[in-house]
Formats: C-alpha cells, structure tokens, sequence
C-alpha cells in the first residue's frame, strides 16, 4: 500500500509537471542604479586583492579600540589589513552618541586616507537604539508582532535609524525574522512570531522605516536594514540556539523564505545568516541557498554578512571544513560576501592565500567586494562619512518616547479576564512578583549591554518607570511586597529566590486584590536555553500560597518566551502577558489595568499548556484527530493554553456579512474579501481583523489554516466598519513535494471571526519558477 502511495505521488508529479508555467526573467529586486554602478566598476578596477579582501573582514570594536580610542592593533587592521568594516559598541556596553561619532569619525579618518573608501560601522538595534545612550528603546519585536500593526514597525525601524544616524552609525542588524515555532528557542522575543505572514508584513514595514523609500540612496536620517538570520534559525530540533534544524525543503521555501523573499524585494539591502545547519549542510557553506535562491532566482545584489565567528565555527563547531583555511574558502564559494570575524585579520590572510592558490575565483572575490562597495554607495558614505550631532534634535526625545509608548499599549495582550478589569483607582492592591519592580525585565536582552544586565543597567534607565513605580502613580492603595526576587546584578539569570512569599501573604490578606508579576529575567542567544519551560518553582509556589487567600489574583506575565503556567492559571482571575514591553510598558500597563487605556493585543505565538506538547497554529489535521474506529485507539488532541491571535479587550466586536468576490476563481484571479466589524461593546477600542483561509484538501498535507491578510481598526461604541482585503489565488498556493509552488482544484474556506465563506479552485497549476508573487 505504502508504494502504491508513493508511486501516486510520483505519477502526479509527473501530470501536474505538465501544466507548469514558467517565467523566463527576474526583474531585480533592488533596481539597478547606473551610476552608482559605474562608481563601484571604476573603484573595484583601481583595487589591490589586499584591499579587495580587506573589505570582506569585519571586526569586533574590542579588536580596534580600548573604550573610543583606536589602539595600535586598530591602526594596523586598517592600514595594513584594509578591514572594511566594525561592529559592536565599545567596551560592550552602551556609549553616548558623542562617543560614537568621536569613535566612528577617526575610523572614517584612518580608513579614507588608507584606501580612500569609508569603514561601515554596524550594530545590533534590535527594538530602537539598544546600544546608544539616551535613546528610544521600543518594545521588543515579539511585542510589536502582537500590536498586527504595522504602522508601529515602520514607526519603530524609523525611529531607529534617526536615532542611529544621531550617533553616526549607518547600518543595523535587524529586523529578525526567523519563525519563533519552537518556545524553547531563546531568541524567540527576538522574532515577531511563529507566522511567515505576520514576521513578512512586519519586516517589510520596518525595513521602509529604516531605509526609506529608495534602497539606492539611503538619506542622513536613514540607515542599511539587515535581515536575519537568514534562515529557519527559529525551530532548533533540541530547542537550543544555534543547533541543528530538520526543515523539509517544501516548508523551507513556504513559510522560512518567504518573510526574507518579502524584506529583500522590499529593499533591504543585507541579510545576515543563520549560525547553525539544516539537515545537515551549514548555512554558512550552503551555495544553493545563498547564492542560487538569494542572488539568482531573486536577482538581490545586496550583501551578505555572517554572524558571530561563524565562518571559524565551519571548523570548530560544525566540522565540515577540516581547517580554518578551509572553511574561509567553503563560506566564500558558497556566497558569502563579508565574514563577522571578528577578533583578528586571519580570514583576510587565508582568503589572499586561497585566491592566489586558485582555490577562491577571483570573480567571486569582486562579486563580494562589489555588494560591499554598492552598500557604501548607497548609504551615501564616500560624500558624507559622518553625519555628525547637530541635525538631529529630536534624539531621545517625547515625540520618539510617545511612538514607543503606543506600541507599548496595543502590544499588551489580555489573555482572560473574568470582569476584574480594569481596576478602580481607590482599590487596595498588593503588587508582588519578581518582575514587579524592574527596568531590566521589561527590556529583554539587546538593552544597553548584549544580555540586557550589568551594574550600569540602572543608570541608563532610572528616567523611566516600574511596574511599581507606574502603578503607584495612578492607583491610591498600593502595597508592594516582592515575596520572590531575582539577583538583577548577575548573569544567573535562572535563580530567583524566596524572600518573602509569607510576607506577601499577610499583605495580601489586607488587600482587595493581588497583582502578581511573573515570568522571566533577561537572556539573550545561548545563555537563554534552558531545559524546562515550567515557571519556576518560587514563582509558582508565590501565586499558590496568595490564592489561599481568597484575594482574586491578576497574572502579569512578563517573558520572553512562553513559560509553562497551566496549574496556577486556573488560580487567576485575570491574565495579561506584557511580553517585553520596553522602557514605557509599565506606564502602558498601568494606563491598561485602570481602563485609561484598550487592550488590543494578540498573541503572535500559540501559548503552550504543556512542555512536551508545544504546537503552532497551522497544524496539520492529524495533530487534532479524534479517535479512529475500530480496535487501534488513535487519537491526537490540540490542547494549548491559549491560541495564536487569541486577546481580549474592554468592549465586545461583532463579525457580520462577510463576502467574497467570486465562489470560483483560477489560478490569476484576485478575490476581494469584505465583512463587517461592529463594536458592540460600551466603550472605544482597537481590532486586529484576521483573514484566514483553509485549504480542504490536497496531494501534500494541508495546514488546518493560514493567516493571509490581517488589518487593525479602530471602532467608537456603536460603530461599523466595512474591512476589505484582496487575497491572490496565488496566496493560497503552497509548495509541493518537489519544490514547486502548487495551487490545486479544490474547496477552500476562508474566514474570518465568526464568518466563514466557501470557495472553489477551477484549475491546478505547478509553477516552474521558484518564486511567485
């Protein structure tokens, strides 16, 4: 039975094989500029291969520099090296942007008068200006997911680069864009979820913010964005950062590709790698991947960068190259175009070596070089190196802040609610918790040092508020007892402590309600994993002995990632998970607990119930499949703790007269969608509308649903909107077994709150083209 399945397949592979239709050109993803292509020829002819090699090695800013100032080894990467490029803050922690532009400014100085092309100088701002003294910090990206509103990642990647610009840096490592599908994965906060929709819109939007609406002249307000990491970074099989992945070549290309597919033929100008393998092959030695789907089938002449060391690591830790040398020419011919060394100038002597020794082509050299050249042109450094401080007044300043706190507030997600909130302001109230009175908890990681801790934390931060410090400034009869605390000044960031769960009993005995905050200290990459996901046993142990007391418990989960909470969330009477709110997600919570303000958060991610059941929201049917008929008893259940797109408000939406454009459509058609959405509820609020479609069935297994489209509307009391999306037939394709993009005949729904419309596919089509938009 099992080969006559597989030979069916084969054989409509085969069919389907005939009706495929081809493109024959790809028109360029970033449009060609002529004469910035004639500068980039004229100074890539004048260039020695040290220089040309040069360009393609990146440094740490330790390696070049103690504190600003450039050392002896500094001076002698870039005279006698020609390195092209530095990353990182110096003294790994965050400097004032005067320093930064003293800093880059005498880099600039040395490197022009050495080679005469500029040094590109990049860093990880990761949700605003994380490595910049007195600047804006946004939530984190998982945070802005769960606003589906776009307008706040353009905000937020605009916001970014004037702010980067202030302090003379042109280029930033970001948006992430990798899948957060597995909770375990640390750098799930990172990530603007577990959708390829979702984490492509959000890309897109924060990728115009950074660099404005032409990728071939990045303006002085503007700076190079850098997707990463390129890519199913997100769903690690152990669950640990940066360890192997078993991604099936169809679901690579469907949902992995696309996010990135979407940000480069939107502009972005690099994309950073992913540090780790799939199946087996490196990403960093993958040619197919970097140079065929990249910058062949997309016809992307941007630049490709590695991350952290990993180049090294194709030796070291992934062992397909049996030296360092070695691995240097693996990376490059596979498509590598500028290599995160990042302490020493030993790459740039292997790569001179492997060219001369007819190992590396000199073509691919000039290719590498030419991508680095044309970014540099673009970014408008060989006119202007250094913007300086003056043209930029509004650095750190309430109109960025005001950005920051709105995002705050639509982010926060209302998870369950039964009639608590919001709260009145002469209510007693008992705030206990870890995370009740932190700054450091409320950034994440990336947030003024690498892990978002240090003794100097504090002094970034002391301008902003609390959970505590927020509360007390709109709540009359505010006690806090902390009951179980973390140590804020370590590493550790695992341990926490009971210092006073007794205490905070007898406290809340006095009180009419218990606002407990819970979750997770900051962690960042590998020192995020972790081996259980279960809250820990303090926390735990905290909300038990306060729900003794009869008090109704608010929940205020404050984490990165989803932690295990299904036997103390029956406890609760209200649930809110504030993710990594940022500097002003305390004065957003507070304004959303008294009803100042709306909750309109969604989860981006599907919330987990158990540890060894984690699950994503375009499952596939047998993962929910009741039990068989018959003696074999099978069964599967989806059980998680709250869905993906699940969130709660103040006021009440009502779904109606949903409509499509045509019950039949081919493979060219456009169905345009509509329904209507009215608040029905007692007060103003916002709604994120969700357009979903299902694919009933076909030859490679559906998804039980796809997001497909989704928009954000704000509605008074009473009030009616029509909502309208356009949804291509090419949207509900996926990719097949082969590799090919697919739409077959069939049924489909799509739907939408509580409405839902049937649809009929009229023809099957496999596209011969790797990609179709």
């Amino acid at each position: 039975m099992k080969l006559n399945r597989i030979l069916t397949i084969a054989a409509a592979g085969v069919l389907l094989a005939s009706c495929c239709r081809t493109e024959q050109t790809v028109q360029p993803a970033i449009p060609k500029d002529a004469q910035i292509e004639a500068k980039v020829e004229k100074l890539l002819r004048s260039m020695t291969l040290e220089e040309k090699v040069g360009q393609m090695t990146q440094l740490n800013a330790t390696a070049v520099a103690k504190g600003i100032d450039i050392t002896e080894a500094g001076i002698k990467a870039i005279k006698e090296y020609k390195i092209g490029s530095v990353l990182n803050t110096p003294g790994d922690i965050a400097q004032t942007r005067e320093d930064y532009n003293k800093f880059i400014v005498e880099l600039n100085r040395l490197s022009m008068e050495t080679m005469g092309i500029p040094c590109l100088y990049g860093l990880d701002h990761i949700h605003g200006v994380t490595y910049v003294a007195g600047g804006t910090l946004f939530p984190q990206e998982v945070n802005i997911a769960a606003t589906f509103n776009r307008q706040h990642a353009y905000n937020m990647g605009k916001v970014t680069a004037y702010e980067s610009r202030a302090a003379n840096v042109p280029w930033t490592f970001s948006p992430t864009m990798d899948l957060g599908r597995n909770p375990e994965w640390p750098r799930m906060w990172e990530s603007f979820g577990e959708d390829a929709y979702v984490n492509a819109e959000m890309a897109v939007a924060e990728v115009k913010g950074m660099q404005g609406d032409d990728p071939n002249h990045i303006g002085m307000y503007n700076i190079a964005a850098c997707a990463k990491h390129f890519m199913g970074y997100g769903v690690p099989v152990t669950g640990q950062d940066r360890t192997p992945s078993s991604i099936a070549a169809s679901e690579l290309r469907e949902k992995h590709f696309e996010p990135f597919k979407e940000a480069m033929q939107a502009g972005a100008l690099t994309i950073m790698v992913n540090s780790a393998s799939n199946n087996g092959v490196p990403f960093h030695c993958n040619t197919e991947l970097l140079t065929q789907w990249v910058k062949e089938d997309l016809n992307w002449d941007g630049m490709i960068v590695t991350d952290w060391a990993d180049i090294l690591n194709l030796y070291t830790r992934e062992r397909v190259a049996s030296s360092a040398k070695e691995a240097v020419k693996l990376a490059i011919n596979a498509g590598i175009d500028m290599s995160m060394v990042p302490y020493d100038c030993q790459f740039a002597i292997d790569l001179k070596e492997l060219v001369e020794e007819g190992e590396v082509p000199m073509s691919r050299v000039d290719d590498a070089v030419r991508r680095i050249l044309r970014l540099k042109y673009r970014l408008g450094l060989f006119d202007m190196p250094d913007t300086g401080l003056d043209a930029y007044p509004e650095f750190g300043g309430e109109a960025h802040a005001k950005l920051a706190y709105d995002a705050a507030v639509e982010s926060q997600v209302l998870l369950k609610n039964n009639g608590i909130l919001p709260l009145r302001k002469d209510i007693r109230i008992l705030l206990t918790g870890p995370n009740a009175n932190s700054m450091r908890t409320l950034n994440g990681g990336w947030s003024y040092t690498w892990q978002g801790h240090g003794a100097s934390i504090p002094a970034f931060t002391e301008k902003y508020n609390t959970i505590y410090e927020a509360l007390s400034q709109k709540f009359d009869n505010l006690t806090y007892v902390p009951g179980v605390e973390y140590d804020l000044m370590t590493q550790n960031w695992k341990h926490d402590e009971d210092t006073g769960i007794k205490e905070a009993v007898k406290a809340a005995r006095r009180s009419d309600v218990i606002i407990a905050c819970i979750g997770e200290n900051t962690y960042c990459e590998t020192p995020g994993n972790d081996n259980d996901l279960n809250l820990s046993a303090n926390q735990k142990n905290l909300v038990k002995a306060l729900a003794a007391t009869g008090r109704p418990i608010i929940l205020i989960l404050n984490e990165g990632r989803p932690r295990i909470i299904n036997d103390i969330e029956p406890l609760a009477t209200a649930v809110v998970d504030v993710l990594l709110p940022g500097n002003y997600g305390a004065d957003a919570l507070a304004a959303l607990l008294c009803g100042e303000e709306n909750f309109s958060g969604r989860l981006p991610f599907t919330y987990p119930k158990y540890t060894n059941k984690f699950a994503v929201y375009d499952y596939k049917p047998s993962e929910n499949q009741v039990t068989m008929a018959g003696s074999y008893n099978y069964n599967a259940v989806m059980d998680v703790q709250w869905p993906f797109g699940h969130g709660m408000s103040y006021t009440a939406y009502e779904y109606s007269n949903m409509t499509v454009s045509a019950s039949e459509f081919a493979a060219d058609d456009v169905l345009k969608v509509t329904v209507d959405v009215t608040n029905v509820g007692p007060r103003a609020g916002k709604e994120s509308v969700l357009l979903f479609s299902s694919d009933l069935y076909a030859s490679s297994t559906p998804d039980v649903r796809r997001l497909r489209a989704f928009d954000k509307i704000e509605l008074a009391s009473g009030e009616t909107k029509t909502v309208e999306f356009q949804v291509t037939a090419k949207d509900l394709a996926f990719v097949n077994y082969y590799g090919k993009w697919t739409l077959e005949a069939g049924d489909f729904i799509l739907s939408c709150g509580n409405q839902s419309v049937n649809v009929k596919c009229t023809e099957t089509v496999v596209w011969d083209q790797p990609n179709i938009d």
